[in-house]
């Protein structure tokens, strides 16, 4: 066949691409050609990012649009027909692909992953779309009733977004599952990830191939509604009624409610204006709150409309005492999770600022008979972190974590948004009063600079929309403590400073998912913790990123560690049209559990102490950083920088000689930049900008003495190398020289450098390629000077 000496690319357009083709495939509206389905995880390291490989199928073929029905991976003659099945296989399981193909151009290896035959096939023999669609549906055991659901087209307008793999996965199993006939199902995905874009597609699609007619949306914030109508539901205008005043209109096809309007906690049990059998399909947005639960208010609506399908979508599945074989749900359909999105590159990783101050860390105890600010003697014990800001005030120590805040902001960006979680509302009060003392500049400039945005407090619940909007410079810290913990999509949240105490899984992972969303547009392409309280200590629990686990409590009682979600900061769903709008509002009068200063059964002895003469310290503050496996990592960026290149060169020598071979250096950077390696934060963290690449590498792994770019130019000049050139050649190279020197090897590696003004006093590209006897000669002499360059 005389194909050995081909690559890989010309394996495909002269066997592979034609082989398609002729079986029927519309090269340009069913074959997608390196197909990249993920974006390229964002690495972090110092305050530098930088985007890693992403994932790519040679092919992807679809039967229709966003339903892909085969993927083909390619390899040159050298390799055998079947060699890139595994790694087919890999791509199919992201993309819920269920027939692979591998070729190397001599003819294909098919695995059918449902029923898990492997057969060789010749080239002439790849099935068309329609006869693997047929095989499809035996396969797959489809009727035509599920089969016009399942072709049901997405919606879509010219710019309107396409959903992205893991959105359409997780819609077409949730659509293809309700249409078999399946009535509970259960969507997890993390914050951040498209949740109102995908229930609305699920929702488009079940309602307009007609299987769904009367659709009810239930959730538990006013805002998720309000969001979601004027957000990713708006095509629905016309057919959408949201629900207000308990008055339910029965001529529209898609309800929006909040559950506490239909329940209602007078008796009056609105949803029962309808029949049983009004609405044919539920979805409850974030229904780890409590929506499955037996005695819970939504549980009721659920058990009235029990005909309808019942789809859950959250974010953090709930937590019970005891894990418990009945679920209502059933198993997650589809699981999208944290770690996975920040891999995928879809959502923003994070680095932890983990603060230990020495009251915490040693623990506080009074000496006998000491009093606190308002004369009251304080409790002789050992007061720690839980008892801080709960039932004992240190004010400075609410001063230093004032002062922390506004040092990291001060180093980065004052304007970064942030949110500070607090123990309780009063709490949050001092902290913004300690805030202010620290930002007196900014906050006199504009007062809304820091606010308090609290279930209680209306100037601040009314700042929250002005908070979210990416568009809007203020409020830029927001100080809270339930408030905010869910269904707050701040997309330009920079910076989360946690003091309070978590102890909630399901509530750690909701705070984390404030800052998950990436806004690379305004520059937002990660987040930092600030951990005053060892929360972050949450991660390394394998429930982190652990199989969640859906289950309910046969007793009905609240979900473990759920603490105070909606008693310290008021029932801020209800709808602001709702007679219940202010029940429970300011539920604790700022202190937690009671209306006065004391307790309730009549001791002299205040809900909280509050001591003003004792000193808080700093004694420990640490970084971390996401690595590559999803765990934080404590080295110091220096640390982890050698051990992953030692990882990839054990030894100098390995270095050099894979440094000398290459083609282009900038491979080298780029692969170890996918391992986690930025050369430009260690850079910035050495100060030593002057170095290049090579010589970072040397010094940091192999702790070689390094030349500076302009030192090694200079030495290339002594050694009168650019005199083997002539005329134009000859200042071509000295300008390349000099463009190293201040750039580095990734400018003069690309051709492109040769359009810069430096290059244009000499001629046109062209003539500079001609000058050297045409591309090739040209670009061997680049690859020259570079091993002159990295020359012992």
């Amino acid at each position: 066949m005389g194909t050995r000496n081909l690559s890989e690319e010309d394996i495909k357009a002269r066997y592979i691409t034609p082989a398609i083709t002729e079986a029927g495939w519309d090269i340009k509206k069913q074959v997608r050609l390196e197909y990249a389905f993920t974006a390229g995880r964002i690495i972090l390291r110092g305050n530098i990012t930088a985007r890693g490989k992403k994932k790519r199928a040679d092919y992807v073929l679809f039967y229709k649009n966003n339903f892909p029905l085969a993927i083909v991976e390619a390899k040159d003659n050298n390799h055998p027909v079947g060699a890139g099945l595994q790694q087919a296989i890999g791509y199919a399981k992201d993309l819920d692909v269920d027939y692979v193909y591998a070729s190397n151009g001599d003819g294909f290896v098919e695995q059918n992953l449902i029923t898990g035959e492997v057969k060789e096939l010749k080239l002439e023999e790849f099935p068309s779309p329609e006869e693997l669609y047929q095989r499809y549906l035996i396969d797959k055991n489809i009727n035509k009733a599920e089969e016009k659901v399942m072709l049901e087209p997405y919606y879509y307008v010219p710019n309107y977004k396409a959903p992205r793999y893991y959105q359409r996965v997780a819609i077409n199993r949730t659509v293809d599952a309700v249409a078999k006939g399946q009535d509970r199902v259960l969507l997890v995905s993390a914050t951040g990830t498209g949740k109102t874009f995908m229930t609305f597609q699920i929702i488009y699609r079940l309602w307009k191939s007609g299987l769904k007619k009367k659709i009810l949306f239930l959730a538990d914030r006013n805002v998720l509604v309000d969001q979601t109508i004027s957000g990713d539901f708006k095509p629905f205008s016309g057919k959408m009624t949201k629900v207000q005043n308990r008055n339910l209109d029965s001529s529209y096809e898609i309800y929006l409610a909040l559950y506490q309007q239909l329940a209602g906690d007078d008796g009056e049990e609105a949803f029962r204006q309808f029949q049983p059998n009004f609405f044919d399909l539920i979805v409850i947005d974030e229904c780890h709150r409590g929506s499955s639960k037996e005695e819970s208010a939504w549980r009721k609506i659920l058990d009235y409309f029990s005909l309808a399908a019942h789809i859950g979508c959250t974010a953090t599945p709930i937590e019970t005492k005891e894990a418990s074989s009945f679920t209502y749900f059933g198993e997650p359909i589809y699981e999208y999770s944290l770690k996975q999105g920040i891999d995928d590159g879809f959502l923003a990783p994070y680095k932890v600022i983990r603060i230990g101050l020495d009251k915490d860390l040693e623990g506080y105890r009074p000496e006998v008979g000491k009093v606190d600010k308002h004369g009251y003697e304080i409790e002789d014990r050992e007061y720690n972190v839980k008892d801080y800001d709960r039932t004992l005030v240190i004010d400075d120590r609410t001063r230093v974590i004032a002062s922390k805040i506004t040092e990291f902001l001060k180093k980065t960006d004052r304007y970064s948004k942030t949110i500070v979680f607090c123990v309780d509302i009063e709490h949050a009060e001092r902290m913004r009063q300690a805030l202010i003392n620290e930002n007196k500049d900014l906050y006199t400039e504009n007062n809304r600079y820091i606010m308090r945005i609290t279930g209680d407090n209306d100037e601040g619940k009314a700042q929250l929309e002005n908070f979210i909007d990416e568009e809007s410079s203020y409020p830029v810290i927001a100080v809270t403590s339930k408030l905010m913990t869910t269904g707050v999509d701040a997309k330009m949240c920079k910076l989360i400073v946690l003091d309070n105490n978590i102890n909630s899984m399901t509530e750690f992972k909701q705070i984390i998912g404030r800052g998950t969303r990436l806004l690379e547009e305004y520059g937002k392409t990660y987040f930092t913790i600030m951990d005053f309280r060892n929360a972050s200590r949450l991660f390394a629990d394998p429930a982190f990123d652990g199989r969640p686990e859906v289950v309910i409590d046969l007793d009905g009682n609240d979900p473990v560690d759920e603490p105070e979600a909606e008693t310290e900061e008021g029932n801020e769903g209800y709808d602001q049209n709702d007679s219940n709008d202010s029940v429970n509002e300011t539920k604790g009068d700022y202190n937690t559990g009671g209306t006065g200063a004391f307790d309730d059964d009549g001791d002299d002895k205040p809900r909280k102490y509050y001591i003003g003469d004792v000193t808080v310290r700093v004694l420990s503050e640490r970084v971390q950083y996401v690595d590559k496996d999803g765990k934080l990592i404590t080295e110091s960026l220096i640390d982890y920088t050698k051990k992953n290149i030692l990882q990839q060169y054990s030894r100098l020598d390995d270095f050099l000689r894979t440094w000398t071979e290459a083609e282009k250096k900038q491979a080298i950077i780029d692969e170890l930049q996918d391992d986690g390696v930025l050369l430009d934060a260690v850079r910035e963290e050495l100060g030593r900008t002057e170095l290049d690449d090579f010589d970072l590498i040397c010094h940091i792994a192999y702790d070689k003495p390094p030349l500076t770019k302009k030192e090694r130019a200079d030495n290339v000049k002594k050694r009168h190398y650019l005199y083997k050139y002539s005329d134009v050649a000859q200042q071509v190279i000295e300008t390349l020289l000099d463009k190293y020197a201040i750039d580095g090897i990734k400018e003069i590696e690309d051709t492109k450098v040769l359009q810069l003004k430096e290059f244009a006093k000499i001629g046109s590209p062209m003539k500079i390629v001609k000058a050297f006897g045409g591309k090739e000669a040209y670009l061997k002499a680049v690859q020259e000077l570079e091993n002159e360059i990295y020359y012992a």
